[in-house]
């Protein structure tokens, strides 16, 4: 056994709640946004950290991931070694468990750390200390690569409202809000899934706010567009909100019920 792995875990148990299909909208960011990071590594690791009561999460990101990068193995990370003696069995190639925490007792560097649902539980006031310690972990960036990366964020327990920030080796990135268009009723209603970072933000005054605001009225004046559907209302939408903020992705993305905005447009405030 490694030191590594021999050391103390870091961090406390979660709920553990979880449900097959619950992070296929994150899965399928990661794929489309950092599948050629993934493919580009000589050996791309990949780690579910968090994944809870039960491995599905773990289990169903691999097969995503390797649609894009085959080489791809995911290792599932739990605190509870309760839950890692009841995920062994699902191991397989390119699959496996291990007891720890933030410490990511993987060898080497991982190019993707996914922590879904796993820091709502936290003070705000821990969530910096923690990343650092995540990114600290990534695949350093180099030339023709911009590095491992972090993904941390919250869903509702089905998977249709989500919200995620995305992290380099060097810090935070962007925040992506995704949702199941047909479930929605005004944009800000994501606002419950936003992560620790920033859902405590999410009041006057904080840029977060001011987003969601501006999003809601994006919404409703694009409203004729909804005969056409809610996804031509959501492009619509989103076209407009694009030329107030810093958004960093394309139609391709928003097609799919997502958009992503640079995080220092929505970095809390002092």
């Amino acid at each position: 056994m490694t030191a590594r792995a021999a050391s103390r875990p870091v961090g406390t148990v979660t709920r553990g709640t979880t449900n097959p299909n619950r992070l296929r909208r994150m899965d399928r960011w990661i794929a489309a946004t950092h599948g050629a990071e993934l493919r580009g590594s000589a050996d791309p690791v990949a780690v579910d950290l968090g994944y809870g009561a039960s491995p599905w999460t773990a289990v169903e990101l691999l097969t995503r991931l390797r649609t894009v990068a085959p080489r791809t193995r995911v290792t599932g990370v739990e605190i509870d070694p309760a839950r890692v003696a009841a995920a062994r069995p699902y191991e397989r190639e390119g699959l496996t468990f291990r007891h720890g925490g933030f410490e990511v007792p993987v060898e080497g560097r991982p190019n993707l750390i996914r922590a879904a649902n796993v820091l709502r539980q936290y003070d705000e006031e821990q969530v910096a200390a923690v990343w650092q310690r995540l990114c600290a972990r990534l695949a350093p960036a180099g030339p023709g690569s911009s590095g491992g990366l972090l993904v941390e964020g919250t869903c509702d327990e089905i998977g249709r409202r989500h919200v995620w920030v995305a992290l380099g080796p060097e810090g935070p990135r962007t925040v992506t809000f995704a949702t199941r268009l047909g479930s929605l009723d005004r944009p800000s209603d994501l606002a419950e899934r936003l992560p620790k970072a920033l859902i405590h933000r999410n009041v006057p005054g904080e840029p977060v706010h001011a987003f969601l605001r501006d999003f809601d009225h994006a919404w409703a004046a694009a409203a004729p567009y909804a005969s056409y559907g809610a996804r031509q209302r959501w492009i619509r939408t989103v076209r407009d909100l694009a030329a107030d903020w810093p958004v960093t992705d394309a139609i391709s993305r928003w097609r799919q019920g997502e958009v992503t905005v640079s995080w220092q447009a929505l970095a809390p405030g002092v």
